[in-house]
């Protein structure tokens, strides 16, 4: 049981309406703070538990208000426009809110429990039979207090919880959640452990590890009541069949029963804007979406891997020269992405 004391996080975004981040119609609550670094990170806005600022480049007068207002001259003009020098800037959000245009953003506020659970069953009405609230990232579980009062708050309410999270946090962490998700979403990036340490910055052995605990964890208590598997199939990293067949082998060996669907996540390139209002390069930014031949391949690799062939979905979008593959639909730039 965690402490009955109301506990604050740090909140990148609500965003409502989604139907890809679990079962059913859902409201997924963004948190900021990831301990991965993955080269094809979709939303790099969430990695700091820190709020950011972010300049949008077609919003900006020129008119340089916020200069004067930055109380740590962190803000200079140049040919370019706006520059943030990240060093400086504590994300305070004084110049957003003197810019008259809204071209500087706050990424990241603090909610308290109990106003972030008045926010979300806003949405109840709308979540239906099978619909409720993820907590997603970044990774949610390195604010594991918050997200456990969080989700105890919404089980009071009948409302079906998610937990979306890479595996990569102490297993207290995860241990201190689960009692209140109804769903696992979890990430298997890459089986090869010197691959995942290439591109995520760490090792996948504390994932495997925290995973194998997870599944022990379903399988003698009430809730969670299923874990949903999902890999990023990303170009040039992740997209080989080794990769999925050695993940499917993972999984039929130690998930068998448990993990009720895997989702090969097709990579989508919606993100770029985001690198460039955080002063970022991206280096998949040049990437394009993956082609149908390539999806169908590897969706193949999964069902023959030793998995149950059901619980195989592949979702995304293909090239613009193909169909949408699965039942996911690409994403408008302002919404954010799963953290795989």
């Amino acid at each position: 049981m965690i402490a009955d004391k109301i506990h604050t996080g740090t909140i990148l975004e609500i965003q409502r309406m989604s139907t890809e981040d679990g079962p059913g119609l859902r409201t997924t609550v963004f948190f900021k703070g990831c301990g991965l670094r993955c080269s094809w990170c979709h939303n790099p806005e969430s990695l700091e538990k820190k709020p950011e600022l972010q300049w949008i480049e077609s919003r900006c007068i020129g008119c340089r208000t916020c200069l004067e207002s930055c109380p740590r001259g962190a803000l200079t003009f140049s040919e370019s426009g706006i520059v943030i020098n990240r060093d400086t800037c504590d994300g305070c959000g004084m110049c957003a809110g003197e810019c008259p245009s809204t071209a500087l953003e706050v990424l990241g506020k603090v909610w308290s429990v109990d106003k972030l659970v008045d926010e979300v069953i806003r949405d109840a009405p709308y979540f239906g039979a099978s619909g409720g609230v993820t907590a997603s990232g970044g990774e949610a579980a390195l604010q594991a207090p918050v997200v456990a009062e969080f989700f105890r708050e919404l089980n009071r309410r009948g409302i079906h919880t998610a937990l979306d999270t890479s595996g990569h946090c102490p297993w207290k962490s995860l241990e201190m959640i689960l009692p209140y998700a109804d769903l696992v979403l979890y990430d298997i990036k890459e089986i090869d452990p010197l691959k995942h340490r290439k591109f995520t910055g760490a090792g996948n052995e504390l994932i495997l590890e925290n995973l194998t605990r997870v599944a022990e964890y379903i399988r003698e208590h009430v809730l969670p009541r299923e874990m949903w598997i999902r890999t990023p199939i990303i170009p040039g990293a992740t997209d080989r069949a080794d990769n999925i067949t050695g993940i499917g082998l993972w999984i039929a060996g130690n998930l068998d029963g448990v993990a009720t669907r895997w989702e090969l996540c097709a990579f989508n390139n919606l993100c770029r804007d985001k690198y460039r209002r955080l002063g970022k390069e991206w280096i998949f930014g040049g990437s394009r979406l993956m082609s149908r031949q390539t999806l169908d391949e590897l969706t193949a690799a999964a069902k023959s891997s030793g998995v149950d062939q059901d619980i195989v979905f592949c979702t995304g979008t293909a090239g613009i020269q193909d169909a949408a593959v699965g039942a996911g639909q690409s994403r408008r730039d302002k919404k954010r992405t799963p953290p795989c």
